[in-house]
């Protein structure tokens, strides 16, 4: 990226994709300094270690930051983490564009780094972008996997990891290396041919030489052949002469010569007449091919598949994917975007300006993000390019849905039923549903799962890729660790890990996909980060023989779910919780660890709570007597 080329740059935040951007920038050779409000952030041993020209300073986001760099040259470029909210950086982020510099995220840069390959290395690959309030790593995961099934060259990078620029510096690497290996075969191959063929050259210098020489010999041979041949000749015709010449009745001789011209002007052609049959000749202009298609770069992923948080996408004005998805929209992350408002407007810069949309259309604020129709004079309203996925059957041609049929549940997408026809102005759109795979067949339980994967197939199916191989790869997708990821089964009751669920969305959706099919009992609780916790009422009334509360929030929990109708119980650690559980649950049950809430307030991040409810269930099965049935790792 030339735009960085010995430019001064400040980023502020050393998290994940801070030290990533501190990498990139380097790597585009620009003068680079990291500032963190912490004294000893987590990545500052290695930004030290792989990058000591980086200068790291502890301090205050302060717009004093602005004023230089130690080389004396004034700071060009600001770059935040996605981590900081608008309000922590709002002093050096507002004087920033005051004075007109460039400005963004780590997807600013990974856009304009895309945007500059197009024209450097003539690389267009397509890019698949999915956001959503839950969902967005099995979405993202599952179409990497689909598209790579279809056989093509994937890269799968952002909020699942690894960052957006750490991905395409190894990628950029790593097609270097190829590259070059790819260029010291071929000149290797071109190498062992230029010597088979100079080897060539010479047998065939050698066999010339030789043919020439027996051409000579018999040259010499043949012409003494033809001197003697010549003699005898010349003898016979003296004596041939010598005889007409004493001719007894004296008669002349016709001379040869004459004989032959005779026959010469007999035989001329008729030269002009020959001319005058010659057809005309018209010089045709010269057609000129079309272009070429473009073509692929050879090493560089084909499709780019990124799940971004709403941290990520805020702000961000360069992304232009191919096509962009919203799966969901419910209260999250309130605290740093300040409401709902602000969220849903982070979440649809996800789609760019030109973009493919993929919504939900059960959920009224994804389908709100539609853009209204353009409507231009005499002609019909231009409505955006989009795809809709639900749980019910598809209305509209290229949308997906589930239809069920005699008691089996299908995935199904609709088609235009003739698409040969031109449709006046008025017709209604005639759809023909096309059956794709029998919802069974997923091994990622839940209707919240199916709907996951009519996403990935939206999605992976805007690359025109081939659909027999990603429902192939659709069967064979297991899901994510922690994400309704069953643990075991003890005591006929399974045990699932949803320690992913750090929302009342994700739980929501984990209690409607598993409660279809049997009784839950529920742990929740945690930092429920100022939540509205009343939209867990309904499915806990209606899907749950119990809760188990823990963790900062059980009291707002309990406030909200006291007139639901089950028991609710409290709970001083996880392991406890567990073991409540068990005995709340009964035979063909299931105890659901689908928390709703963070877990910094007990735990050091999800996984690690994850960590303690799997190792609890090990302790029931030891007490039991019983080994796991080895399920752990199998999503569900």
């Amino acid at each position: 990226m030339q735009q960085l080329l010995n430019q001064s740059v400040l980023i502020l935040g050393l998290g994940d994709s801070g030290l990533a951007m501190a990498r990139w920038c380097v790597r585009c050779g620009a003068q680079v300094q990291v500032v963190d409000t912490r004294a000893e952030p987590p990545h500052l041993a290695a930004l030290r270690s792989e990058l000591p020209q980086v200068t790291f300073v502890h301090g205050a986001f302060d717009a004093a930051l602005l004023q230089g760099s130690e080389d004396g040259h004034g700071i060009r470029a600001v770059f935040k983490s996605p981590g900081l909210s608008p309000e922590s950086v709002a002093s050096v982020w507002q004087a920033a564009q005051a004075a007109g510099l460039w400005i963004g995220t780590e997807l600013t840069l990974f856009a304009q780094a895309l945007s500059d390959l197009q024209i450097t290395a003539a690389y267009h690959p397509k890019v698949l972008a999915i956001t959503g309030t839950n969902g967005k790593t099995t979405v993202t995961s599952l179409t990497g996997q689909l598209l790579e099934r279809a056989g093509l060259r994937v890269a799968i990078a952002g909020n699942i990891g690894p960052t957006l620029l750490d991905t395409l510096s190894q990628a950029l690497d790593v097609a270097a290396v190829q590259e070059a290996e790819a260029a010291e075969k071929a000149k290797a191959e071109q190498d062992e041919l230029d010597a088979a063929q100079a080897e060539e050259a010479k047998v065939q210098e050698a066999l010339a030489a030789a043919q020439a020489a027996s051409v000579l010999a018999e040259a010499k041979l043949q012409a003494s052949v033809d001197a003697a041949l010549a003699a005898a000749d010349h003898a016979q015709l003296s004596m041939t002469l010598t005889q007409h010449t004493e001719s007894p009745k004296g008669e002349a001789v016709a001379s040869p010569d004459a004989a032959e011209n005779a026959d010469v002007n007999a035989e001329q052609p008729r030269t002009e007449e020959a001319a005058a049959d010659t057809p005309f000749d018209v010089e045709l202009p010269q057609l000129v091919p079309p272009p070429p298609p473009p073509v692929d770069h050879p090493y560089l992923p084909q499709v780019w598949v990124l799940e971004l948080s709403s941290f990520q996408l805020d702000g961000v004005t360069n992304f232009e994917p191919t096509a962009g998805a919203v799966l969901n929209l419910t209260q999250d992350h309130l605290d740093w975007h300040g409401d709902m408002r602000a969220y849903a407007a982070a979440k649809a810069r996800i789609f760019g300006q030109h973009g493919l949309l993929v919504l939900n259309r059960e959920d009224l604020g994804v389908m709100n993000m539609l853009p209204e129709p353009v409507r231009v004079k005499l002609q019909k309203p231009q409505v955006r390019a989009h795809v809709t996925f639900g749980g019910d059957l598809p209305q509209r041609p290229g949308d997906y849905g589930i239809e069920t049929i005699n008691g089996m549940t299908w995935l199904v997408r609709a088609l235009e039923a003739d698409e040969t026809r031109r449709r006046r102005k008025d017709d209604a759109e005639e759809i023909h549903i096309q059956r794709l795979m029998p919802a069974d067949a997923l091994r990622i339980r839940g209707r919240h799962n199916a709907l996951n994967a009519l996403a990935a197939l939206a999605l992976a199916g805007s690359t025109q890729a081939s659909l027999a191989p990603m429902l192939f790869g659709l069967r064979e997708y297991r899901g994510e660790p922690h994400r309704v990821e069953s643990v075991t089964v003890l005591n006929d009751v399974e045990y699932f890990d949803d320690s992913k669920g750090t929302n009342v969305g994700a739980t929501v959706a984990a209690l409607q996909g598993l409660g279809v099919d049997r009784r839950l009992v529920v742990i929740l609780g945690g930092d429920g980060k100022g939540q509205d916790f009343s939209p867990l009422q309904t499915p806990i009334t209606h899907y749950a023989r119990g809760v188990v509360l823990i963790g900062r929030d059980a009291p707002a929990l309990r406030e909200v779910l006291q007139d639901c109708g089950v028991p609710l119980v409290d709970a001083a650690t996880l392991p406890d919780a567990v073991l409540q559980a068990s005995r709340m649950a009964q035979a063909r049950d299931a105890v659901l660890l689908s928390p709703a809430c963070a877990s910094l307030d007990m735990f050091r991040n999800y996984a690690h709570r994850a960590e303690v409810f799997v190792n609890a269930v090990q302790a029931l099965a030891d007490e039991a007597g019983q080994a796991l049935d080895g399920t752990q790792g199998v999503g569900v």
